[in-house]
């Protein structure tokens, strides 16, 4: 299956009567089967600018007019107006050549020197120092309380050769330059695609969004987020780090990878070794699953005894592995078989997988690829797949994670960052949730339901026709009929290849969920500008805005699902509809169908004139039934 990968668009939209810009498009959504970027390259650590990862190497063309870097993730990049990156062609870094200077400002130096400058130096280590007189006396143009503003690791600096105010200078955190002889420096990281990164830690959840694990920190893009991946706390990777350590110790190795599900522990060696524990730590069941790098162990979450191990290259060598990338146990280590068959001769960093649909994905430098084998049994592995057709070239994927429901698949690539799609094995196991949040909350008169992995031509439950308002072949729309009654459905899809597919749902009167995108980002509008609201574009104390949602029920007057809601006087919620901000209830002021659209709801509320501002989690409730819980940024 082709698939195409894109950054996450939204299309603006409007209704007539509210003058909303965004809001979820089901034929949009449908069409875009493609996989998109969530967040960008950059990290927010405080500096003067947004940083990136390590870039080791700044050089100035011959006239100036360009500026080169090589960063340590993706290759050398080109810059001609200092704001906009383009990835140069193989070129031969220039030898870094360091002047001759009287005293040394500081230890283990870079020493850069415009030849026209009559006497002006700089140099990198620490800090960035200036000379005016060949060396003998120096500036310090970075220190601040003690600390690098540029981060720690200043790795390279050059001069340019029009100007010897215009320095750059290359550090672990990106690229940095100033004009006017390192008096202010600015950030060239914007759009550079140099995130270092090994690991996403989680996908989108409530108010939480993607977190990733980077030089041993975890940064997480918020939803709503449009800057930067911003340091987060993440108890899991602390407590991972201490137990490698733990367990390198006992066990006498290196830990590159380890895994805990209850009293079964799971370490991997960087020599291929691996150690499992049912017993907390007490016995250890060794095996030498292969001869390189264990990089990833993960463990079904309903049967321990289950794991899978990406094996990257050895320690001491690029070199991949002579086989084994990807190894399975069913038995808590006592055996590990090679699940490799025809993957790439490449390391392997990831893997996730499915037990219920036995479907496996593995995240390798060739790119990712995914498979159905079935972990109940020693069966051996289908064809693997790839699945990322539509990649840069020669990128490769440092890591793969499915969402909690399997319907969505994440991938993590070098310098670039994180990309979801719909996972595509759904295609052979399909599933309805919620239009809304992608859970498996119970359906309700009027909600919207997603059917994962198959087209949908027509459906009926309870003898009702359930109107399908798009389709598509691994992601369809559809919506439940107002006059649904009962404690539960029996849906019935027909996708046109001659059989039904049948789904038994649970219905209740209410299910509310507020409409969120792949990256967590809720669809919160402001009710007088009709702009999404977000980090950048917050809500404000007193002010008033709108909700999309689904789930919430009845309406007076009766309405046909299916169809458009009208722009004037769009039936309103049979229920009481309420919203928490904190868990502070706070006023609504409408809940009707959303003027112009099908299946939707706007909900409107009124921000209190005092509020507590920073990002908050808001939630609507019905009859006691709370939806997902989603994050408001709120300023004064």
């Amino acid at each position: 299956m082709t698939q195409q990968w894109k950054k996450i668009q939204r299309a603006p939209v409007a209704f007539a009567a509210l003058s909303l810009l965004a809001v979820p498009s089901f034929a949009q959504r449908l069409t875009q089967t493609d996989w998109r970027h969530i967040g960008n390259s950059a990290l927010e650590l405080g500096l003067p600018g947004i940083a990136t990862g390590p870039v080791d190497r700044v050089w100035y063309s011959e006239d100036g007019s360009t500026l080169f870097v090589h960063t340590r993730a993706s290759g050398t990049f080109v810059t001609d107006d200092f704001e906009t990156w383009k990835s140069a062609a193989p070129t031969r870094i220039p030898d870094a050549l360091d002047a001759a200077i009287e005293r040394s400002p500081e230890a283990g130096i870079r020493v850069r020197v415009r030849e026209a400058a009559r006497g002006r130096m700089y140099s990198a280590g620490r800090f960035v120092h200036r000379s005016e007189d060949n060396g003998t006396n120096w500036s310090n143009l970075t220190s601040y309380n003690g600390q690098s503003i540029l981060g720690e690791g200043l790795l390279d600096l050059a001069v340019s050769p029009r100007e010897s105010d215009d320095i750059t200078v290359a550090a672990s955190t990106g690229v940095w330059r100033s004009i006017d002889g390192g008096i202010s420096w600015n950030s060239l990281n914007a759009g550079l695609p140099n995130l270092t990164f090994n690991r996403i830690l989680a996908t989108p959840a409530g108010v939480r969004g993607v977190r990733i694990a980077s030089g041993g920190n975890a940064f997480e893009w918020a939803p709503g987020e449009r800057t930067a991946w911003r340091e987060s706390t993440d108890l899991t990777l602390a407590a991972e780090a201490e137990r490698n350590t733990r367990y390198g110790a006992v066990l006498r190795g290196t830990v590159s990878a380890s895994a805990v599900s209850g009293d079964t522990i799971y370490i991997g060696m960087d020599d291929g070794r691996m150690f499992v524990s049912t017993n907390g730590g007490g016995t250890w069941n060794p095996f030498r699953v292969a001869e390189g790098r264990i990089e990833r162990i993960t463990i079904d979450p309903q049967d321990a005894r289950i794991a899978l191990a990406a094996i990257g290259a050895r320690p001491d060598t690029a070199q991949p592995t002579k086989s084994v990338h990807i190894a399975r146990t069913m038995n808590a280590g006592v055996f590990w078989d090679d699940l490799t068959a025809n993957l790439p001769d490449a390391p392997a960093h990831g893997v996730a997988f499915e037990r219920s649909s036995v479907a496996i994905y593995a995240a390798t430098d060739k790119g990712i690829f995914w498979t159905r084998t079935d972990l109940n049994s020693l069966a051996p592995p289908s064809t693997w797949q790839n699945a990322g057709a539509g990649l840069p070239d020669s990128v490769p994927t440092v890591d793969v994670r499915l969402d909690p429901g399997g319907n969505q698949l994440y991938a993590g690539l070098l310098g670039l960052g994180v990309y979801s799609t719909t996972a595509p094995h759904r295609r052979g196991a399909p599933r309805v949730v919620s239009a809304a949040d992608y859970s498996n909350r119970s359906a309700s008169p009027g909600s919207v339901l997603t059917v994962f992995g198959s087209e949908v031509r027509t459906a009926a439950a309870g003898g009702l026709d359930v109107p399908v308002l798009a389709s598509s072949e691994l992601r369809s729309e559809i919506q439940i009929p107002f006059d649904a009654r009962g404690s539960s459905l029996l849906l019935a899809l027909d996708s046109g290849s001659g059989s039904t597919l049948q789904f038994p749902l649970p219905l209740e009167s209410v299910s509310p969920a507020i409409f969120i995108d792949r990256d967590g980002t809720p669809m919160l509008l402001d009710a007088d500008s009709g702009a999404l609201l977000d980090s950048m574009n917050t809500a404000h104390a007193g002010g008033r805005l709108q909700i999309l949602s689904t789930g919430l029920g009845r309406v007076n007057p009766d309405w046909p699902a299916g169809m458009k809601a009208p722009t004037e006087n769009p039936p309103a919620v049979a229920a009481n509809v309420h919203a928490f901000l904190d868990r502070q209830e706070i006023g609504v002021t409408k809940a009707v169908l959303a003027p112009g659209y099908v299946g939707l709801y706007l909900v409107e509320i009124q921000l209190p004139s005092i509020v507590n501002y920073g990002p908050a989690g808001l939630v609507i409730a019905i009859d006691g039934k709370e939806s997902n819980r989603v994050r408001l940024y709120v300023e004064p």
